[in-house]
Parts: structure tokens; C-alpha cells; sequence
């Protein structure tokens, strides 16, 4: 009986809900073949009595179907969400101000990466606007139990968890003080089972505030993308983020300047004024990642919370970009 037939065949097992694969959530901890019989230890911490009932009958069926296997013993492990999450890169999506586009930029690379065929997940920290789940039409809410809390899934299965889909009104504003946020986020760092992700975006709170700080302070980021305007204003509040990562020693990854020009019968109308992206990026010393026009059929997509579906030359540049920024950062750091 070979370990990898039931590595295979665990792979296959789902939760009842939210579809995921326990392999992937790294609810597996340990496998054991001795000749004919073997051991699997779960932890299934986060599920509810009934969905832990039915983990454990889906992975007899799985393995007891193997040939060769007589005897099947399942045990069970009690663990903390955070022993269960493996995080290849966290990568923060931040901005000086709020309206930039923000959220939108960390929903766009979340896809690019999706799409490139990495497990990628989103938190959105930013509690007081949150707008991801909207944007992926995401209405579920998170399921889980005391052990921890399971993000809800989009259309093609990227992790999400949201202060909005906990809320009964998805409208409803969120008034908390400062601590409170921190809280809040740091929760979604600790009680959510991400499991296995190769990427996981922060989507953060706007500003150089005190949140922001408890976020780059408290998750181990691998670096962070500034989203800017063309607008003067912004470009004053660009440099205080970017002296914050300095100061806190996080690598910006790049700039990506939001809502740069509109395309109207094959012009480029500056609607905010000229680009500042290159100037931005030289301040920020990293690479402009891209510039994204103002898309109407981008924000139409959003509004049906249909994201996921967008495709455009300028969202190609992105992607690509920030793949190479992170080549590049990556094989700086290990010098």
C-alpha cells in the first residue's frame, strides 16, 4: 500500500460546505501505512459536530476503496486555525487615502494570481469600506465553529473573508474605534482556516493611521503594493506610505496608478490630470506595476459582482508586471 495512493485519494474528500478539499485546508496531519492498515490523523477543529461526521466517513470510504487496504483508523487532533495555515507570500494592497481604488487593485491581482494557477486567498482588512465581496458577488456566510472560522469561496475558488460577510445587512457601516479594528483583523489572521495558500492578499485599511501600522506590524509580509491617482493630493500621501514600509522595512513591491486615463474612440483622455505613476514609482524606488484606465465595463462588472469574468490589455500589463516584481524581489532578498 503506497503513502502516495492515499495522499491521492484524501485529495479528493470535500468538505460538506464550503466545497474545499480537507488536503487543502490542511486538515490531513499525518498519515501511517503499516502492510494492509492505515492511520490518517484529521483535524477537524473547525467544522461543526455533523460536517466532522461526514469528513471522517468520506476519508474510510476513500482510503477502505484502495486495494490492498484492510483496516482503517481515523484520529482525530484538536488544533489552533493559525497551526493549520501555510502562507507562501502575504502581499499588502495599501493607499495613502481612501477612493483610490484600492480594493479594487488587491481584487485584480488576487485574479491575476488565481488565473496563473496559484491557491490564493483575500482578507479583507479594510473593515470600515468593504468592498470585496460585493465586487464577487460573494452573499454566504463564513462557516465554522468555536475552533475556527472557514472564508468563503468565489466562483473560481478564491478564499475570501470579510467583516461584510459576517454582517446581516451588507450596507451596514462598520463604527469602531481604532483598537477594535485591530482586533477584528488580527482575528482574521488567527481564527480563519486559510490552510494551504500560496498567496494571500491584504486588502488594507486606508492611510498611515494606527490600523494600517497594527496590520504591517503584526502579519509577516512579504512586501506591499502602493495604489495611487494622477491627483496631486495623492501623490503627497503616496510618500507617507511608502516612508512607513520604509520604516517598518517591508519591500514595495510597486505602484499601481488607478483611474489614469479613459479610452474614448481609440484616445486617451487624462481625466485626472497627466500620469504621476513614474514619478510615484520612483519615490516608492520600486516599479510601476501599471497604469489602469477608467473601465466602465470593469465597474459594471463589479457591480454585478462579476470580477472574476474581466479581462483587458491594461489588467494583461498588471498581471505580468507584478509577477516580475516579485521574481525580482524575491531573488534580491535571498542575496
Amino acid at each position: 500500500m503506497e503513502l502516495r495512493a492515499v495522499e491521492e485519494a484524501l485529495k479528493g474528500v470535500l468538505l460538506p460546505e464550503p466545497k474545499r478539499s480537507i488536503w487543502a485546508l490542511n486538515m490531513v496531519r499525518d498519515i501511517e501505512v503499516v502492510g494492509d492498515e492505515v492511520k490518517v490523523t484529521l483535524c477537524l477543529t473547525p467544522l461543526s459536530a455533523g460536517a466532522r461526521e461526514l469528513v471522517q466517513e468520506s476519508v474510510r470510504t476513500a482510503i477502505e476503496k484502495l486495494p490492498g487496504v484492510n483496516r482503517v483508523t481515523i484520529e482525530l487532533v484538536e488544533l489552533h486555525p493559525q497551526e493549520l495555515n501555510q502562507f507562501g507570500r502575504v502581499v499588502a494592497v495599501m493607499s495613502g487615502k481612501g477612493g483610490v481604488g484600492k480594493s479594487l487593485v488587491a481584487a485584480l491581482i488576487a485574479i491575476a494570481l488565481n488565473r496563473q494557477g496559484y491557491q490564493v486567498g483575500i482578507l479583507d482588512a479594510d473593515i470600515t469600506g468593504p468592498s470585496i465581496p460585493k465586487m464577487f458577488g460573494l452573499r454566504a456566510r463564513p462557516r465554522g465553529s468555536e475552533g475556527g472560522i472557514l472564508p468563503v469561496e468565489t466562483r473560481s475558488g478564491i478564499e475570501v473573508m470579510s467583516i461584510n460577510l459576517l454582517l446581516p445587512h451588507e450596507d451596514q457601516a462598520v463604527v469602531w474605534r481604532g483598537p477594535m479594528l485591530s482586533k477584528a483583523i488580527a482575528q482574521f489572521w488567527q481564527d480563519v482556516v486559510w490552510g494551504k495558500l500560496d498567496y494571500l492578499v491584504v486588502d488594507m485599511p486606508p492611510g498611515t493611521a494606527d490600523v494600517p501600522l497594527t496590520v504591517m506590524q503584526s502579519l509577516p509580509l512579504f512586501g506591499i503594493i502602493i495604489v495611487s491617482t494622477p491627483q496631486e493630493l495623492t501623490a503627497m500621501v503616496v510618500r507617507k506610505a511608502v516612508h512607513m514600509a520604509h520604516l517598518l522595512d517591508i519591500p514595495v513591491v510597486g505602484v499601481v496608478e488607478n483611474m489614469s486615463y479613459l479610452e474614448e474612440g481609440g484616445k486617451r483622455i487624462e481625466l485626472f490630470g497627466r500620469s504621476k505613476g513614474e514619478e510615484m514609482a520612483r519615490e516608492a524606488e520600486a516599479p510601476l506595476l501599471g497604469r489602469l484606465p477608467v473601465d466602465p465595463a470593469l465597474a459594471a462588472l463589479c457591480d454585478d459582482g462579476e470580477i472574476e469574468r474581466y479581462d483587458s490589455e491594461a489588467f494583461a500589463a498588471l498581471s505580468t508586471a507584478f509577477t516580475q516584481a516579485m521574481a525580482a524581489l524575491a531573488s534580491s532578498s535571498h542575496h
